[in-house]
């Protein structure tokens, strides 16, 4: 009896001594039935919440989000975006007209950071010169490598949105900046917002110091980063090869380290890494995406036209693992924090085991080392052909 509560609360007033002149029987029979069924299984109540922070850039940046913004199983309360990959304000403009050719613009996009904290380009330039030159610097990336296949816009100035081939957005982004969007949608739903982080952590470390109660609101934050057995006689492309000889370096935390650090002295209730050991070696390949294609849907038909094989899957692991955590085969739990010394390791990922952290904040992290391969690109095409 006690779940049949919620209706007698929520519709009062259909229950007095004159509801038959008052109220349409039929409906009143609808709205019983679809309330009793709700209040009797919270599972059908509400979807997980999720807030996707992304740097995403062109057509395969966009896939992850995609893979969350198609599975029925998901409330996705909106998107922000930070730099990292490429500069902020194109990827606002670039997402915000992606939401449009799939007919979802009921999703607010908040443009976030530009910049990072404190990391900037002649930081980098001065590093490379001292210890070495990666290969990617994401959007300080001035001349793509030669041995990378992927189709990327040019280099260009920050505040520059260039010609799209799908054109500009009439879509407008949302009217607050993304930190005072996450800080404002876990106020409304306290203990229930994952955040899937999967570019820099910029946003979410001006979140928690405009608000230092922002964190203790999440329920989680999934991120993406380092590897930790990366088999250094296999063949890498360019975003892999950099971190072969330095494997804890990898870009969402290089980008901006100090927004790291925030992020991982946060008292957050749990910190999931998806370390890029899981996609190493999974790419999205011609016959997927025909396939994906093939089905002919808006979704379909923006990857058909925005999508690159071999596309190594990074975030697209991090949806699937939110999306089906049984994909997950190997894991494991450590302290973490990020070198924020302007040295060689600059942004570099730091672990301990339990008992054996310096105890200054660092918080506690699940960290995913192997997941199912093949549900995952099961779920890349099905999510995406719908």
């Amino acid at each position: 009896m006690a779940c049949f509560l919620p209706f007698f609360e929520t519709y009062p007033l259909i229950y007095r001594d004159d509801m038959f002149n008052r109220y349409n029987w039929p409906l009143i029979i609808v709205l019983t039935f679809a309330s009793l069924v709700l209040a009797c299984n919270p599972a059908l109540a509400s979807k997980p919440r999720v807030i996707v922070d992304q740097d995403a850039f062109e057509g395969p940046g966009f896939q992850p989000i995609l893979m969350l913004v198609n599975s029925p199983e998901v409330d996705l309360l909106g998107i922000t975006i930070v730099s990292g990959d490429g500069w902020q304000a194109e990827q606002t403009s670039r997402t915000l007209r992606m939401l449009e050719l799939i007919n979802r613009t009921d999703i607010p996009v908040a443009a976030g950071a530009t910049y990072p904290l404190i990391n900037n380009k002649r930081m980098a330039e001065r590093r490379d010169a001292l210890y070495g030159k990666p290969g990617y610097k994401g959007a300080w990336t001035e001349t793509w490598p030669d041995n990378d296949h992927m189709v990327r816009s040019n280099f260009h100035h920050p505040e520059l949105i260039p010609d799209f081939p799908e054109g500009a957005p009439k879509l407008k982004p949302h009217p607050v900046h993304a930190a005072q969007f996450l800080i404002e949608q876990t106020r409304l739903y306290p203990g229930e917002i994952t955040i899937i982080s999967m570019g820099p952590l910029t946003n979410l470390a001006l979140a928690q110091r405009l608000d230092p109660n922002f964190a203790s609101r999440v329920k989680e934050v999934i991120m993406l980063g380092g590897y930790f057995n990366l088999d250094l006689s296999a063949d890498h492309g360019t975003f892999t090869s950099q971190v072969a000889y330095a494997p804890r370096t990898t870009f969402n935390q290089a980008w901006d380290p100090e927004a790291a650090w925030i992020v991982h002295h946060s008292p957050w209730k749990k910190l999931t890494l998806v370390s890029d050991d899981t996609s190493v070696g999974l790419f999205s390949s011609p016959k997927m995406l025909k396939n994906i294609n093939d089905s002919n849907t808006p979704v379909a038909n923006y990857v058909g036209r925005f999508a690159q094989p071999g596309f190594q899957l990074w975030d697209e692991v991090e949806s699937a693992v939110f999306l089906q955590p049984d994909i997950i085969t190997t894991s494991a739990e450590m302290y973490i924090s990020i070198d924020i010394n302007q040295g060689p390791n600059y942004g570099t990922i730091i672990t301990w085991p339990r008992g054996r952290n310096p105890g200054l904040d660092e918080q506690l992290v699940n960290v995913i080392f192997g997941v199912n391969r093949e549900r995952v690109e099961h779920m890349f095409v099905d999510l995406l052909s719908k």
